[in-house]
Formats: C-alpha cells, structure tokens, sequence
C-alpha cells in the first residue's frame, strides 16, 4: 500500500473515530475512552491535515472552530413551515385537545402519544443532502428563517456528517438548541470578571449566541442540541412513528432527549407532565412545559394542519412557579430619574430552577398593600423571564422582633434630600444629575441593548468609569483611550480595543434609539419612536412647544412637560451636541405608509415572548395604528400570549377575544412591512 493510500486510510479511520466518540460523548452520555486519548487521537487528526491541507474536507471534525466573520445573514426560506403549537394551561385543555382529536378521527379509545420536556431554547432547521450538513437555519417566522450555517457547525453534538447508513437523501431535522444552566453559569461569571454585561437567561444567551456573525464567538459559548422531529425527508424512508423516527436519528448521531416517553393515553400526558414539573429543576436545561404529540404519522397525516398549527401536538406550559423564603432586609436603589425603589433582599430561594435572592417592590405602596415588615416569611413568584415579585406575606410567621420598613429621608447613594412631587406617588432623589447613582443609572441606560447596545460595557465597568473619574456623562464615553481602559482592573488590552470598536459601532443607530438612549423621564422605546416618527428630526423635537408636542400619540400633558424641560436644559443640550460631534448619525426617518392599517383595534400583551420583547411589540403595533392596552375587556380585539401567559389569557378565552400567537404577531408584522 502506498504511502499515500496509508494517509488517506488513516484520516478516514481518525475521523470516524472522532466522530463515534462525540457521538458518545455529547448524544449519549457514555463515553468509552479518557479525555486524554480524545484529545491525542484529535491532536493527530489536526497535524496531518495541517500538513495536507489539500486533504482537509469540510466535514472534517476539526472544522467546527468557526470561520472568518459574516457581514450579515442571508434568508432562508423553509421547504415546509416550521409551525408554532397551540398551549394548554391545565388538564381540562388537554382532554379537549383529546377530545377533538378523536371526534375528527371518528373514533372514541385512548389515544397513544409522545410526550417531550418542552426545552426553551431557539428552535432550528439542519438540512442534511447525502449525510452532509449543508445548512443551518433559524426558525424566524416559521416560513423564513436566517442562515446560520457557520455558527451551527460549531456545536459538538450537531453531527456534521451522519453517522450509519439508510438516511434519506435529502433530510431535514428540526430541534431546539439551548445552553446547559451550568455553562450559562460560567459564561456569567467570565462575563462578571471581566466586567462585561451579564446574560439574562441562557434562552437569551443562545438565541445571541446563534446569531453572531463571527462564528469562532460561537464556539466558545459551548451551545447544544436536541433534536425532536423531521421536516422533509426526500429520497429515503422514515419510519412509521414518531418515537421510530427519533430512535432512528439517534442511530445517525443526532441527540434526542433521554426523557422522552410513549404514553397510552392523554391522562398518561397529564401524569407526565406533573412527574417533568416536579423535576425540572433538577435538569442542567431550562423547559417551560411539556410537548405532547399523536405517536402515529398516519394519523398525524390525516389530522393535517390548521393555518399556523398543527392538530396533532400541543403544548402544556408550566404555570408560574412560587417558593417561600425570609425577608432579610430592605435596601434603596436610586434609578436613572432618581427614583428612590425599595429592593427585598431575600434568603436565597431556588425557583424553577433558578436561585432568587432579589425582588422588586415598586415603591412603598407595594410595601403598604403587602403590609410586609423586615423578617416576614414571603412567597416569591416567578414566571419566566419575569422578574420575581413577592405576591403575599404569611402573618401568621411573623417574628416577634419583625421591623417596619421605612424610606429614608436623605438619597442612599448622595446625601441629598428625597423629595415627592404633588402630581407623583414615587419619592425622588433632589440632586439630578448630581447624585452620583443618576449618572451611573443614564450611563448604563444609554449602553443598554434596546438603546445604544453596547457590547462589553457592563454595570461593573459603568460603575468603575465613573468612580474612577473617567466619564461624566454619556459623550465622555466617545473621549476613553485605550491606555485609560487598560490601566482599569481586569481590563485587558483586548477587552478595551473590543469596547473601544463597540463604542464607534454604536454611533450608527436610528433616530428612535438615539431619543430612547438619552433617558428622558416618561420617554420609552414607544413614545420616542412616536416622536421620531412625528417630527422625523431631532432639532425639530428639541424646538418642539407644549402644544405640539400634545400632538404625539401617547404624549400628554405631563409627558410633553417632561420633554420639554429636558431640552431646556443646557447640560443636556451640551452633551447631544458632543454626542453628534463624536459621529453619531442616523437614516432619515420615513413615515410608514401603513401607519393607520391597524387603526382602531386594541391589543393585549401577556407572558414572555421569544423573538422580540414586549416593549418591541407595543412599538411596532402603535406605529401601525393600534392601542396596546394593560388589560383585557370586552373592547379588546387581540390578546397576544406569550410563554407563560395567566389571567389575562384566561379572562380574554373566556370574553372570547380572540388569541394570538408570537408567531401570529410578527407574521402580521411581516405582513405590514414592519421590521424589527
């Protein structure tokens, strides 16, 4: 044998190898070898192709480091949809969805289905064509999606190649990739050392993740899969159901979820839905209910589609979970207007998996209509990605050396006196801009991801420019150096020149972020869209009377007031002009010509939503015309639900409002020509 058919038989068998142990590895968790002998036979593999570059093939192992930054996403259109799911919130929605299951199947008997943790992560589209994947997309609306092809060839248990044989020509796998709770764990606490911004939630973490144009960043966020169904299959047979299928792409190395079951009957679903709440928190993945659906594909065939859903799967979303826990003590934060919040601070709680130790309460109203003193027993509520509030106080626990809660009369952060308007509830610290907490709050304001969105300025570092003297204001940002940020702890030569470049990326925005940034009291992402949208020029707002500035939807007297008295003030004035003399610019402003489309109907927003946040969403929906309201009423012509949606859906069902999906909101979007 020659010395290069050796070579080349020898690459073959190290890559089936290396393929066969991340299978193990990553989809089974039974790994047959130590890390060690992994990372030798690995070592080996990247030598030879480092010395045979022309033998290096793009479903080679090594090739999952990532690549040269994207400029941008290009679109991809799925061959089939990926379909949203209709939600239960109780056992009597499931028996119903059993119910019409077997009334249009015209039979009365248990019914088998599959039944899956609902993961909550971002659901993705892997092509394969002759065992190769050639393409990863993003769910987007279902019908279009980004390609992000680059970024999923990065994840170990995403085979590049499938393993076996029998697979389809053309196979599409659909599956929700997601970031282990204890990786997020670690990502945060590098973030924390390195005073960059914290991730939210790991749901967040990955859909960011996912969507970086450099995909070297995306392999170092160690994302993951599962994968629970297929698309397309073409040239090739799949077999007969469900959890057939899900066998079979677990033999060609895709990871599905072990918790997967079959179950008899829709009152097995329910058993099994109680059995993965009680579990969930001991999973290393955040889930937000359990999917259930028909195991057979012939009767998922006959039961077919409605528009959006299909009729044959369902999911049943968790209710919001509660844990009790003690009142250690109550401290006074000092907000970006200077509104002085009263923040509990609790005995840590673990809460759907997540350990809570903070809760808002508002203001001191909240703390009066709770009757909560310091070492009161609590229940802390949380649902999602909302903050955890408590919801009541049990009396009956209250020590006897309980303390009352009292606002201070001077501003934790400055000294100044705490004054309350008489047209206002919340006190207020006296100092404006002064008060040291104001400037750290409007500096972090303006680097926020709905404003500036600045990447590695964090609060840490925010808090650290600023005591260190360093910035004042916002436009002192666009004057650091990079010998400044270095001399900073833990900031590195790289860190700094990746802030310094996220710095001037930011001075390209839109008018409407850039009147959101500068953190106008009563202004939110909302009201400076409106205004961008009225005046279409930032001299024009800044020059704008009383009167005028009334004829702004959702801009009234106390609003227009506020404005108005930030633009008179000379500082803030100072600072716009520096920022625009440091280059900030944005497109002109073009009014929407369907503006009005929705004119006269009036939406509800409830539960948590994936794709685009709920401040997004009553934006986008008031520049089409509509009134986006609190709460539900007979007036009401849309509840949107979200992850986790409660009374408000409850009530809208039971006015018969009509209910929307995410997916059914940003396919009206789309439809209107709205983007994000």
């Amino acid at each position: 044998m020659s010395t290069s058919s050796k070579l080349l038989q020898e690459l073959a068998s190290l890559r089936d190898q290396i393929n066969h142990h991340n299978y193990l590895y990553h989809s089974l968790d039974s790994p047959e070898i130590l890390d060690a002998e992994f990372d030798q036979m690995f070592q080996r593999l990247k030598n030879i192709e480092a010395e045979h570059p022309e033998l290096v093939s793009d479903d080679s192992p090594t090739q999952r480091v990532g690549s040269a930054p994207l400029e941008g996403f290009s679109q991809v259109t799925h061959e089939r949809p990926m379909l949203s799911l209709d939600n239960a919130f109780g056992e009597e929605d499931l028996i119903d969805f059993d119910r019409r299951i077997q009334s249009r199947l015209n039979r009365n008997g248990d019914l088998e289905y599959i039944c899956e943790p609902k993961i909550d992560g971002v659901a993705v589209s892997l092509l394969y064509e002759n065992g190769k994947l050639v393409r990863g997309a993003t769910r987007g609306d279902g019908a279009t999606g980004e390609n992000v092809t680059q970024n999923v060839r990065t994840i170990e248990s995403i085979p590049l190649k499938l393993l076996g044989e029998g697979y389809p020509e053309r196979l599409e796998v659909r599956g929700e990739i997601y970031i282990a709770r204890s990786t997020f764990d670690n990502l945060n606490v590098k973030a924390e050392q390195q005073g960059e911004k914290l991730f939210a939630n790991p749901r967040n973490a990955t859909a960011g993740s996912l969507r970086q144009l450099d995909s070297r960043l995306t392999a170092k966020r160690k994302l993951t899969m599962f994968c629970y169904s297929v698309g397309l299959a073409e040239g090739g047979q799949l077999p007969d159901s469900q959890s057939e299928i899900l066998a079979q792409l677990k033999q060609w190395g895709l990871r599905t979820n072990p918790l997967v079951r079959v179950v008899p009957d829709i009152r097995a679903c329910a058993r099994y839905f109680a059995d993965m709440q009680t579990r969930r928190g001991d999973l290393d993945y955040d889930i937000d209910g359990v999917v259930m659906k028909v195991n057979d594909m012939a009767l998922q065939q006959t039961l077919g589609m409605l528009t959006r859903t299909p009729r044959w799967a369902i999911a049943h979303k968790f209710p919001a979970e509660e844990g009790t826990t003690r009142l250690l003590d109550v401290e006074f934060q000092v907000g970006r207007t200077g509104a002085i919040t009263p923040v509990a601070r609790l005995a840590p709680v673990k809460v759907g998996g997540v350990t809570i130790s903070n809760a808002t309460l508002h203001n001191m109203d909240e703390v009066d209509r709770l009757s909560l003193m310091i070492g009161d027993t609590v229940v802390i509520q949380r649902a999602g990605d909302v903050i955890p509030k408590i919801t009541s106080v049990q009396k009956n626990l209250r020590p006897a050396d309980a303390r009352q809660i009292v606002m201070p009369n001077a501003c934790p952060a400055c000294g100044a006196a705490i004054k309350i308007a008489e047209s206002e509830v919340i006190a207020k610290c006296s100092n404006g801009v002064f008060c040291i907490a104001q400037k750290k709050e409007s500096i972090r304001h303006f680097a926020s991801r709905l404003a500036m969105d600045i990447e590695g300025l964090g609060d840490k570092l925010v808090v650290q420019l600023v005591d260190e003297k360093l910035i004042e204001t916002t436009s002192d940002l666009f004057r650091l150096t990079e010998s400044q940020l270095v001399a900073l702890e833990r900031m590195a030569p790289k860190s700094a020149n990746n802030l310094l470049a996220a710095l001037e990326k930011s001075k390209e925005t839109s008018l409407p972020r850039f009147i959101y940034s500068l953190g106008i009291q009563e202004v939110g992402e909302s009201t400076a869209r409106n205004l961008a949208m009225h005046f279409g020029d930032l001299e024009l707002i800044k020059a704008a009377d009383q009167e005028t500035l009334e004829n702004v939807p959702d801009v009234g007297p106390v609003v227009a007031t506020k404005i108005r008295a930030f633009f008179q003030s000379e500082k803030n004035c100072q600072v716009i002009d520096e920022l625009l003399q440091a280059g900030f610019k944005w497109p002109v402003i073009e009014k929407l010509a369907n503006a009005t489309s929705l004119e006269g109907q009036t939406f509800v927003l409830t539960g948590t939503l994936g794709q685009i946040t709920r401040n997004e969403a009553k934006v986008q929906l008031q520049s089409l015309g509509a009134k986006v309201a609190g709460s539900v009423s007979k007036n009401t012509s849309y509840v949107v639900a979200g992850d986790a949606s409660g009374s408000k859906l409850t009530k809208a069902q039971a006015l018969g409002v009509s209910i929307m999906s995410e997916d059914d909101l940003m396919a009206l979007f789309a439809e209107h020509g709205v983007q994000n």
